[in-house]
């Protein structure tokens, strides 16, 4: 009998804020479910907005990813359903803004997340880890837990100077900490159609990546940044609109990329 198949892990990472890095993980981990994978969001930013984005009250987060990484609780007493089918979250509480803090002392500070999950990696098809939108030691944790990062990247004139600084960290963290991370893809976010802007920065990107910026763009719309107040993603607020079909679309697209990715090692 063939070994049950091990979820790959992507951390969904930017060191830049604003750019809908914490929508796309949303949104992302509810494209993926609608299509039957079975998906775990792990909250591992202190604002704890993928948590609220997809309803969890307060009551809800007494364990989380901060339990989870301090060594307090399993992977499996941290996980929360969500109100969509096939998807799960780790919830992050507001202990995990101290956790920086506290892992500088315990052992193995850089693999906390990695050991937390590996045992269970078979129980999902994707784990997505909802990153800070800065270089710490979660942000780190979450590299060295992950198989690849997927990058949201606003079309802004600052792009490709941001892109720069975060693959040079993918870059120390694979050269020191976990040489097989790779950068699974670049999504281009809040693109203006009606702004020249977006289209050459869309341009840039693709010359300078080439292959790996994903061919879905995700449009700038009012309906996407609706969704987090009603506590849904956007796909359930109104699964019509342009946000919400370019983000199954790069559902598919990220499926295709596991897909080759797992036919190549076989």
């Amino acid at each position: 009998m063939a070994p049950p198949r091990q979820g790959r892990v992507l951390a969904i990472a930017n060191q830049k804020g604003g750019v809908g890095k914490t929508t796309t993980a949303i949104n992302l981990a509810t494209a993926l479910a609608a299509v039957g994978e079975r998906v775990l969001l792990i909250d591992s930013d202190p604002q704890g907005n993928a948590s609220t984005g997809l309803g969890l009250t307060h009551e809800e987060r007494d364990f989380g990813t901060y339990e989870l990484l301090m060594g307090a609780a399993e992977l499996h007493e941290t996980i929360r359903p969500t109100k969509v089918p096939n998807l799960s979250i780790v919830p992050a509480n507001v202990e995990l803004a101290g956790a920086e803090l506290e892992m500088m002392d315990l052992e193995h500070r850089t693999h906390r997340l990695k050991h937390a999950i590996e045992g269970r990696l078979a129980d999902f098809d994707h784990i997505l880890i909802d990153c800070p939108p800065s270089l710490t030691l979660l942000t780190v944790n979450a590299m060295v837990g992950s198989d690849a990062v997927l990058v949201p990247l606003q079309c802004e004139f600052f792009a490709l100077e941001g892109l720069s600084q975060l693959l040079r960290t993918v870059e120390r963290v694979r050269t020191t900490l976990n040489p097989t991370l790779d950068v699974q893809g670049v999504v281009l976010t809040m693109f203006d159609k009606r702004n020249n802007l977006s289209d050459q920065v869309a341009a840039d990107v693709r010359g300078f990546l080439g292959e790996k910026v994903y061919e879905t763009v995700i449009p700038r719309n009012v309906r996407i940044s609706e969704a987090p107040s009603h506590g849904v993603p956007a796909l359930i607020y109104d699964h019509r609109a342009p946000g919400s079909t370019a983000y199954m679309a790069l559902a598919r697209e990220v499926i295709k990329r596991e897909q080759a990715l797992r036919d190549a090692a076989e």
